[in-house]
């Protein structure tokens, strides 16, 4: 497939005027939705912009490459922009956008499309090729463009690939992106250029989103003096134990390729030891204490959520057709439907600990901690103890869980260590028993030990909370309404869910309330404030602005990210008022929630649904009206 073939004239605009990233974001994808790819325009907007949080796609060279591959995209497309005055995109050299193209993907599907975006990316590397487009003066010179740089670079594959069948490889590499779309082979390309400038041949692998392309071959490996990892995601490096390796992020493949090329062959790289996956010493002591700590937990905490939110829903649905009259003692299993709810939901739930403690040593250890993690979380969920191995006597909860999770971690890691300088006719032994019998056994032991402690703990903190009076429960619910709103999905946001989580499993059902009225909030405050401010915001941003009453209502608080985004001085400390009077009053009108989330749509199960809606409105005018008062009137064209 030909570039030409996903870009029609009606996505071009060669003239586009914006005053920010994300005006002329909004502007592009509407070229986009023009073209007839999208079943949802502000679905695939979201898309683009949660990429855009990841990192942004302004490339440098006044190119940016925005994409997202999401359900809402019925084919897949390209939309161009021309802005003659440049725009402030984030760019990673921060200099201004002159031309984008925007990147449309389907889910699964035919991925045929995939090859024309990989070499529109790779052209995009050519600065008389995106000079020639800047100056087009019409949409179909615009595609000539495109069409004739196209037929040149066939032309020059075949060459190429007839001059490079005995090409040694002095240099390999792999780039990769979350996405496999664009940055994966712009890096590629730089990589391979500079290569041949330097005289030093380079071949790259690319992991993109059709899979893996140019793969490295095992007799490539051993040849070659060194390998650069250019990547944003996990890269399987087990094929390159022992040899000298460079791993960066994917945009010093493209801006950077001369310097990791030089330090590739510079014979001073440290040989990469593998040690089933686990990351390097090196690269664990570039990050404080405090930032691995913050990785390893959020990847126990993403893990679980899953299995939190769907055995949740699942168990309030039981309540919800259930009939309290059978048996109160019974309710949520009195009728077939509802036990078979409550039984699968109650499994799904169950597994919160193990996994939470699972994916916390497996970011510390890799695949070996999984297991260690998982029963060291079993054992923290028993509440095992030495007088007790059966569990029960105490409730170590998710402390307990958290605990388990980081020591079965650091165990294997502590045995990986120990093992490290067996012989190489031993080392099967390290995953297929030594990691799964003894690190299972330390882990057990070390969490069984720790239980009482914890359970004490928990105890203590259940108490505190079920003591509390009605003033400290209010600010409670402030502060916990209150944090969900302060980076709306980050390290802050996750924090309070995960106490909440953590309550809920607990049985205090009070917190999760207020925590979820906290994070319907956000994007319920901007909808209101771009209906009755209107002269506050642009055209394209009132129309945003109603999507959020649909965001808010569903707890879907990433709706207001790229209003906080484009002036968050002003929009995060509204939300931040407005959620913490809905956690105060979640609280005061002792509001209860036994679902993990769902907004709107689990209503009918939270405890006093009437006064629950009363604080999340409430809230939200609050919100509104700060923002309406701190944000200044725009001029709108």
């Amino acid at each position: 497939m030909r570039i030409n073939e996903l870009l029609s004239k009606q996505a071009i605009d060669l003239n586009v005027s914006a005053n920010s990233k994300a005006e002329v974001i909004d502007y592009v994808t509407k070229l986009m939705e023009k073209s007839g790819n999208l079943s949802d325009r502000e679905a695939y907007k979201q898309g683009v912009l949660a990429r855009e949080e990841e990192s942004t796609t302004g490339i440098g060279d006044g190119i940016a490459i925005p994409h997202s591959k999401n359900a809402a995209v019925k084919k897949a497309g390209l939309a161009a922009a021309v802005i003659p005055k440049g725009v402030d995109y984030e760019s990673l050299d921060d200099e201004p956008v002159y031309l984008m193209f925007m990147i449309a993907a389907p889910e699964g599907g035919n991925n045929t499309h995939l090859e024309a975006l990989a070499r529109l990316s790779t052209m995009l590397m050519d600065p008389d090729f995106k000079d020639a487009l800047l100056a087009a003066k019409s949409a179909d010179e615009f595609l000539k463009v495109i069409s004739d740089k196209e037929d040149e670079l066939d032309g020059k594959k075949k060459a190429e690939a007839v001059a490079n069948a005995n090409t040694s490889y002095r240099v390999l590499a792999i780039t990769a992106c979350p996405t496999g779309i664009a940055h994966t082979f712009m890096a590629a390309e730089s990589l391979e250029n500079k290569g041949k400038e330097l005289g030093i041949p380079v071949k790259v692998e690319t992991q993109g989103a059709d899979g893996a392309k140019n793969v490295l071959t095992a007799e490539e490996i051993a040849n070659a003096e060194c390998i650069i990892i250019a990547a944003d995601k996990n890269v399987d490096l087990a094929r390159f134990d022992g040899k000298p390796l460079i791993k960066t992020k994917v945009a010093d493949g493209i801006h950077k390729a001369d310097e990791l090329i030089n330090k590739a062959v510079s014979g001073e790289v440290a040989p990469y030891h593998h040690v089933g996956g686990a990351a390097t010493e090196e690269e664990a002591e570039s990050e404080s204490i405090g930032r691995q700590i913050y990785k390893h937990l959020m990847n126990g905490v993403s893990h679980m959520l899953p299995f939190v939110i769907g055995g949740g829903i699942l168990i309030a649905l039981a309540f919800l057709l259930d009939d309290y009259s059978i048996d109160p003692s019974n309710f949520g299993k009195n009728t077939p439907v509802a036990a078979y709810l409550k039984t699968i939901g109650e499994q799904a739930f169950g597994m919160m600990l193990p996994i939470l403690a699972g994916y916390i040593a497996m970011s510390i250890a890799d695949r070996p901690g999984l297991a260690v993690g998982v029963v060291a979380g079993l054992v923290a969920k028993m509440g095992a103890t030495f007088a007790n191995p059966g569990g029960g006597d105490v409730n170590a909860g998710f402390l307990g869980a958290l605990f388990a999770g980081f020591a079965a971690g650091y165990i294997v890691l502590l045995l990986k260590k120990l093992t490290s300088k067996f012989p190489a006719s031993l080392n099967s032994l390290r995953p297929m028993i030594i990691y799964p019998i003894i690190g299972t056994l330390l882990g057990a032991l070390v969490t069984t030990a720790i239980n009482p402690i914890m359970g004490v703990i928990n105890e203590a903190l259940n108490s505190a909370l079920a003591g509390m009076g009605g003033s400290s429960k209010i600010i409670l619910g402030i502060i916990v309404a209150g944090m969900m709103s302060v980076d709306m999905g980050g390290p802050v946001n996750k924090a309070s869910y995960a106490f909440a989580i953590a309550q809920l499993e607990a049985g205090n059902f009070e917190i999760m309330a207020a925590v979820m009225a906290g994070g319907m909030v956000p994007p319920l405050v901007i909808a209101l404030c771009t209906t009755i401010f209107k002269n506050r915001f642009t055209k394209s941003e009132r129309e945003s602005g109603l999507v959020n009453y649909i965001l808010g209502l569903s707890f879907i608080s990433e709706g207001a990210i790229p209003f906080a985004a484009g002036d968050p001085l002003r929009v995060i400390p509204s939300c931040v008022v407005g959620s913490a009077v809905a956690g105060a009053l979640s609280m005061a009108f002792g509001c209860t929630l036994r679902a993990p989330h769902g907004g709107i749509f689990v209503l009918p199960t939270i405890g006093n649904p009437a006064m629950y809606a009363v604080a999340i409105a409430a809230g939200m005018v609050v919100g509104a009206l700060v923002l309406g008062v701190l944000k200044k009137p725009v001029e709108n064209k």
